[in-house]
């Protein structure tokens, strides 16, 4: 059990949680038999909550999130959107993918204004609102380059603003910055820091992450998950104050925490293999 610093929870909000997974069970067939990726996993968002997903490879945190994002059918149980069952994508969702995605015929500018042509945003305000988020993730000066011309992180801001300019209330991230350096990585977790506190929680994000440090860093809560089949094992609340630092004291002992924890389960999770 965490310490009072990074507690259990189950928030909900006045009017309910925003995203639920209920008994959520996601399998698929490969070569002839069935593999589960997360089995019976249950647990609550409440509105404009910041969540990360935590655990080892092939533990189902993207299959998950490909249900919350409508992108996939789970085998069991429910996803729940505002306590309604999400059966496809909406306007009411991004997804940030690791790779940005952006269409390399298009202009920064123009990435963003054909997401919002497709969600029907009236011509008028294209330009003023891809303009706004190309300020808000300080890509003004790049707004006519096209993604060739940008370095990694900058392509990843651009789909960020992207994702962002069309207002979702959700937006779900699939290791986003997985693919970055250091330094680039730093500099988004700080962006997405800022543009989540400036919601002022109207958005709810909900990322999934193999670092343990960035779950630290960016979340709220932080579900921690099993080795596949993938179950929750444990919820770790964070009380820090945002913006945060790597270097604080309360996120160190809480990547501690978890780390442990990790490794108790990949350790657990060898041992059953080699009994087998």
């Amino acid at each position: 059990m965490a310490d009072l610093n990074a507690t259990p929870v189950h928030p909900e909000g006045p009017t309910g949680p925003k995203l639920a997974l209920r008994n959520l069970t996601v399998s698929r067939r490969s070569g002839g038999e069935t593999i589960t990726a997360a089995s019976d996993v249950s647990f609550d968002v409440a509105p404009g909550e910041f969540v990360c997903l935590l655990g080892p490879s092939g533990c189902g945190k993207t299959s998950i999130l490909n249900v919350l994002a409508g992108l996939e059918r789970p085998s069991g149980g429910q996803a729940l959107l505002d306590g309604r069952p999400i059966t496809r994508p909406g306007p009411d969702r991004a997804v940030l993918f690791q790779e940005p995605a952006l269409f390399p015929w298009l202009s920064v500018r123009g990435n963003i204004e054909l997401a919002l042509e497709l969600e029907r945003v009236p011509v008028g305000e294209r330009r003023d609102r891809a303009n706004r988020w190309l300020a808000n993730v300080h890509l003004e000066r790049w707004a006519d380059a096209h993604p060739h011309e940008l370095s990694a992180g900058m392509r990843q801001r651009a789909a960020l603003a992207r994702a962002l300019a069309a207002d979702p209330d959700i937006l779900l991230g699939d290791e986003p910055f997985g693919a970055l350096d250091a330094q680039a990585r730093e500099i988004l977790q700080n962006e997405v820091q800022r543009v989540w506190v400036e919601s002022r929680g109207r958005k709810t994000f909900l990322f999934v992450t193999h670092n343990v440090r960035e779950a630290v860093l960016l979340a709220d809560r932080v579900f921690v998950m099993s080795a596949a089949p993938g179950r929750l094992l444990e919820e770790f609340r964070i009380h820090t104050d945002r913006p945060r630092e790597l270097d604080d004291v309360l996120v160190t002992r809480v990547v501690s925490e978890i780390h442990e924890l990790l490794m108790q389960e990949v350790d657990a999770s060898v041992a059953r293999e080699m009994a087998r």
